[in-house]
């Protein structure tokens, strides 16, 4: 491999790497990692590019891990969220949206993404911003509704038509016209003068200085064996939390197979596999709480959890008689550490927005 050759695999591998990385300090700093998460998707290409390196495929990969960091943000409204009128809005516009990718992947009609706009993204950012210096809980449901219908109108509609529709490009943009970059500004100014003299003075009195990390969870479920206690007394294996377990990495396993060179089974096979899965888990992770072991942190439960879904792996592969879909080892370790990390936040953040839930009603 030549010098070129290890650095441009280095670059790769460090933006790939961030962007699986970077999502996992959203639950703990909200607004300024979901920012960092959505300029590094916007800026990964074009690091690709100053190295002279486009690479094959990576369309499909940065959808996937599009999903994957917004699947991050939504366990972090689970965790964080006080608002339960947000939170309804917030969890129908990231399921819709992970719906839509899913059939676009599945179709490759690129209209599809018109249809179903990445909403959540920029609302994740409105409800962390409104926090930030105010109490989300005064505002009322026709509040975030309205919120959610101008950023899917007058943000995400106009960006995914320009993107995937149009199928243009800023960088290109402003390379090619010398207008592009002084309209920018030009724009930016405007976007800066209305917010600073038209929407700053009529905003309420700040309930509190910037507040960069969420607030405190509820006290009677913010330690590990008070959210363990709450699933072994309220939780089942056939639930509406393990049903939405199934639809979320499901989904996220669906789309993510597209990038996978070494998948050929069907999509329906993958599905099913994986909420065959998550369902086991369920079921060792409600045995457990009802013997009231406790492992307190996340890391080393995402890590037994991982070993734990290894071992089911193996031992279905020596059982059961084999189907249409092979995974080489690399891929079902990274299909394994997807589910094991995903069910893991869920089933400890759940507890905390049943709590609450149950507060507000």
């Amino acid at each position: 491999m030549s010098g070129m050759d290890l650095g441009v695999t280095l670059v790769f591998v460090a933006v790939v790497g961030a962007r699986f990385l970077l999502p996992l300090a959203i639950p703990y700093w909200p607004l300024p990692a979901v920012v960092a998460c959505l300029v590094l998707d916007g800026v990964d290409q074009t690091i690709f590019q100053l190295f002279g390196y486009d690479p094959p495929g990576y369309q499909g990969y940065d959808k996937a891990m599009d999903v994957y960091y917004l699947a991050i943000a939504y366990l972090a409204t689970l965790r964080n969220w006080a608002s339960m009128p947000a939170f309804r809005v917030g969890w129908f516009l990231y399921f819709y949206r992970l719906v839509g990718v899913v059939a676009f992947e599945l179709t490759h009609a690129r209209p599809l993404l018109l249809v179903f706009p990445n909403t959540f993204e920029y609302f994740f950012i409105a409800y962390e911003t409104v926090r930030a210096r105010w109490s989300p809980i005064a505002l009322a449901l026709s509040w975030w509704l309205s919120a959610a219908a101008l950023i899917w109108v007058f943000v995400k509609l106009p960006q995914e038509w320009w993107i995937h529709i149009a199928r243009l490009d800023v960088t290109d943009l402003l390379g090619e016209h010398r207008w592009a970059l002084p309209l920018l500004f030009v724009v930016l100014l405007g976007v800066v003068a209305v917010v600073r003299y038209a929407v700053t003075p009529r905003l309420p009195a700040p309930d509190w200085d910037w507040r960069m990390s969420p607030e405190p969870l509820p006290e009677e479920i913010d330690e590990a064996h008070e959210q363990i206690a709450w699933r072994a007394e309220h939780d089942r294996i056939l639930s509406g939390g393990t049903a939405e377990k199934i639809v979320l990495v499901g989904l996220l396993a669906v789309v993510f197979a597209q990038m996978l060179p070494d998948f050929t089974g069907s999509t329906s096979d993958l599905f099913v596999g994986v909420a065959v899965v998550v369902v086991l888990n369920a079921g060792i992770t409600l045995v457990a709480a009802r013997r009231h072991w406790t492992v307190g942190s996340l890391t080393v439960t995402f890590v037994i959890r991982l070993a734990v879904n290894v071992v089911l792996v193996v031992l279905a592969d020596e059982v059961l008689p084999g189907g249409e879909a092979q995974l080489d080892g690399f891929d079902t370790m990274f299909f394994l550490s997807l589910i094991s990390l995903i069910t893991t936040l869920h089933d400890r953040w759940r507890p905390v927005h049943e709590v609450r839930a149950a507060a507000a009603a």
